[in-house]
């Protein structure tokens, strides 16, 4: 039986265009991706996100099924979960 320690995502590496990587929480990452859907356009939204009511479950649910968000033509952002101590 897997361990669940290894289904924990409490912590982010996060990688941004022209930034360095940053460590997040999982409250902290929320907040920054409810940040930068703020700033894209509707149409530019992932197909499964235009159809959530709210920016807080539209940011829950990327954080929860995918670790990439296309924000840009030559840009990236993506998170990948992290356990930082053994």
């Amino acid at each position: 039986m897997p361990n669940p320690l290894m289904y924990q995502q409490d912590n982010f590496v996060v990688l941004e265009t022209n930034q360095a990587e940053q460590f997040l929480t999982a409250p902290e990452l929320l907040a920054k991706l409810k940040g930068i859907l703020q700033t894209l356009d509707v149409k530019d939204l992932p197909r499964d996100l235009r159809s959530l009511d709210s920016l807080e479950a539209q940011a829950q649910c990327l954080l929860d099924t995918t670790c990439e968000l296309d924000v840009g033509p030559g840009e990236y952002l993506q998170w990948y979960a992290v356990r930082l101590e053994k």
